[in-house]
Order: C-alpha cells, then structure tokens, then sequence
C-alpha cells in the first residue's frame, strides 16, 4: 500500500503545529495503538519541512543509543556535535542550543522505551523544554505505541512532562469511507462481502490493510487465506501487542477476552466461568489499556448494570475469537483445520462487525446528537443503532442484518414501540440495513 491514506485532518494540524514552530516551540503528542499509523504520519512531514529528523527509541544501553542518534542527527539535520556524546540529556541539549537558530522538525519514536534506558531523561527532558520553549524554534513530535505508559508519561500530575506539551493526538482505525477508497484502488471489482472481510480482518488499522493490500489478498478468500497461512503477521500479532502492555502476567486477561469474544458479555457471566470477580482486571482493560469498552442502553445511568462488555477493535475481536482459543492448532501446523473452524462460524461472527462497521459509517456522517444501542431490562427487544437529534426532536432506529431478507420492520417498530418512550416528542424513523448498504 504505497500511496499514503486519509488523515487529513491530522496531517493539517502537524504542518500548522511545524508553520508555529517557526516562531515558538512546539511539543505535540502521538498516541495510538502499534500499527494504527503514527510513524508513517508522522513521516509524511519530512516533505514539506525545513528540516527533519526521525529518531527511533531501540532497546538498547544509553551510550550506544545517543552515539547512534549523534550520526543521525548530523545526516539529518548537518548538526555536528564535538566529541562523543554518551548521554541523550547532553545530546538534546545540543538540539535546543541548535534550535535557537535554525527551524527543524525532530521526530522521536517509542517515546515511552526511554523509561527502560533512563527514567530520569524525563526530569532531563522537562528542565531542557523549561529553559529553551521561548527561544527554540524546535518543531519536537514524540509518539508511543504503549498507551497507557505514555498516557502515565503526560497525564499524571506527578510527572515531569505533565502539562508539557502543545497539542496530543490519539490516532483512530481508519474510517469505513478511507477502507473502501483503498480496496477500491486495489480490486475495482471487489463486492461487498471482500469489504465486510476487509474490516473484520484489520479494523481500519493500517498495517494490517497493508499487509493483505501488499500480499495480494484483495477478495475475501484471498484474505482469509492470508491470515491463517503459516508466519502471518494476523496470527500473534495481537497477543504480541497485549502482552507488551500487560505483561507476562496475561492469562486472566487474555481469558476475559476470549469470553467477550465468545459472547460473555456481562461481568456476571464472566466471572461465574472463571470462578471470581474479576472487576479489577475488567476496569483495567477498560481504562488502562484501552482494549475493551462499556455497551449500556441509551439514556441508562453510567452505573447501570444493564452494560454489556465488548471488544473495541475488531481485528482483536477475529483474535480472541477463532486465534488464542485454537493455538494448539497452530502448534500441530493445522492450518487447513483453523480455517475450517473459522469459516463453519464466519457469518455469525461476522454479523457484529457488520453493526459495527455501520456504527463508524454513521460516526463519519454525523448529523445527530446521540448514537448508541438500548435493550430493555431483560437484555432483549435490542435495538442494534440509534441515532437522535435533538435539534430537530428527529430519531432514526437501525435494524442490522446481513441478510436484507432477514430484516422485518414490524419486528423492529414492536421494539421502537417499547423504547419511544424514552423520547416521545421525537419524530421516529426505521430503517434496515445489510451487508448490500455497505
């Protein structure tokens, strides 16, 4: 996938934040999870900057790192630091004093690794950022893949970077509208179906449409094939991921997302298959490491023990769903066998990522106030999408069904009938979609 895709929007703010920096410093934040694209944007820069110079964070002795990054800067950016520099304080002390008379965009990558080589670079960083901001005309992006240390490095009080920086971004999957423009230039021909495997597949992740875009696998069994053929990149790469930000201590974790992948989406339900509460390890998948998120019924109070768990990406849903529940067949080399298992259970699967996929379609329109779900205190009558305006008392009910053939309006105004209530002032509109509105 060579052609770089979508973000317009970001890509504006980093050249208005480069066009600033001209005058005053600027320190701005990318955040987002591996793969969702923040090098590739980050790099996109380099074309229209004065100067610029990306330095990668590898896990190595501090020493070794700034000798690396002393060469890097002097091809990048002409800066010839005297001697060998040994430390990364001394060596961006030199890019400030440098700053001071010349423009650059300095791009550091994997910021948050620098706690493993060291943790008082911080410190070293926010008394460098201190002295030089009024004076620098340093253009400095920092991105990190591990949100909830980077989230720890800028957000709590207690730390030194705290209240450092410009301008944060928190990169997002790609919308539906960018996902088809990209499968679009790569099979005119694909139908709705290589669409829908598409999105399942990578979630609008980036890297893992370029995986299948560069591997040929433009037509959903093409797709399929690609991701459950031996040493791809779809069978672990999501494990690899969490793991990086849990830790070793994973086994609870991974558990609950087998069971929410699997259906179990109330901590009632998961708890009674593990066997205790596991409200900690849940609150933390919320809100740490930003994996899972909370489903509650439109107007319902935030406490409301009505909220069913899900799985916010939908390539980690295809993981915890066909690939950590049959590892041993991948252990065996079974390949043909996961594939069988997947496609026996494809369609239901794949008819939550279809809701989904139309949830981020109606995101990427907008024109509402409100978009959720509701069900009612039984957990039935669910109404799969709704979308309210309260500036023009308008509200559109939305029925999913992969099959259009399946989608009955009466059922779904019986429902309507059971949830207006809620809204009776409001002008009702039912709609029925499916995988051909796609």
């Amino acid at each position: 996938m060579k052609r770089f895709y979508g973000r317009e929007k970001e890509l504006d703010l980093l050249r208005r934040l480069d066009l600033q920096a001209k005058s005053s410093a600027t320190f701005t934040i990318l955040m987002g999870r591996r793969r969702i694209g923040k090098t590739e944007l980050a790099k996109q820069l380099k074309t229209s900057c004065d100067k610029f110079c990306y330095l990668f964070i590898s896990k190595t002795a501090e020493p070794l790192l700034a000798s690396f990054w002393q060469e890097e800067i002097l091809n990048s950016l002409g800066l010839r630091i005297p001697g060998k520099v040994v430390s990364l304080k001394d060596l961006f002390k030199e890019l400030f004093i440098f700053s001071e008379r010349n423009h650059f965009t300095l791009v550091v990558d994997e910021f948050q690794e620098i706690a493993k080589i060291n943790n008082s670079f911080f410190s070293d960083l926010q008394n460098l950022w201190d002295n030089y901001r009024n004076t620098s005309k340093m253009n400095l992006i920092v991105s990190g893949s591990i949100y909830s240390l980077m989230v720890k490095i800028f957000e709590d009080s207690k730390e030194p970077l705290f209240g450092r920086c410009t301008a944060k971004m928190t990169l997002k999957p790609l919308p539906p509208s960018t996902i088809k423009e990209i499968l679009r230039d790569y099979n005119p021909d694909y139908n709705k179906e290589d669409l829908l495997c598409l999105y399942a597949l990578s979630g609008g992740v980036p890297r893992y449409i370029t995986l299948l875009m560069d591997g040929g696998a433009y037509t959903k069994d093409e797709m399929i094939d690609y991701a459950l053929s031996p040493y791809s990149a779809f069978l672990s790469d999501a494990k690899d991921i969490l793991i990086s930000e849990i830790g070793n201590d994973y086994a609870i974790y991974f558990s609950i997302l087998r069971l929410i992948a699997e259906g179990y989406v109330t901590q009632t339900e998961i708890d009674s298959v593990i066997g205790k509460n596991v409200g900690s390890y849940i609150d933390k998948l919320e809100r740490l490491f930003c994996v899972i998120k909370k489903k509650k019924p439109l107007f319902a109070p935030e406490n409301s023990r009505k909220a069913h768990w899900e799985i916010m990406d939908p390539n980690m849903r295809f993981c915890f769903r066909f690939i950590y529940p049959n590892e041993q067949l991948l252990e065996l080399g079974q390949y043909d066998r996961l594939k069988d298992l997947v496609m026996r259970d494809y369609d239901t699967f794949v008819g939550k990522t279809l809701e989904d996929y139309f949830f981020e379609v109606l995101k990427e329109r907008g024109g509402f106030t409100m978009l959720g779900s509701w069900w009612d205190n039984k957990g039935e009558n669910e109404i799969d999408i709704i979308a309210l305006d309260s500036f023009d008392k308008s509200c559109k009910l939305y029925e999913v069904k992969r099959n259009k053939s399946k989608y009955s309006e009466k059922k779904l105004k019986e429902k309507a009938d059971k949830f207006v209530k809620n809204i009776p002032d409001y002008k009702i509109k039912l709609i029925g979609l499916s995988i051909d509105d796609m």
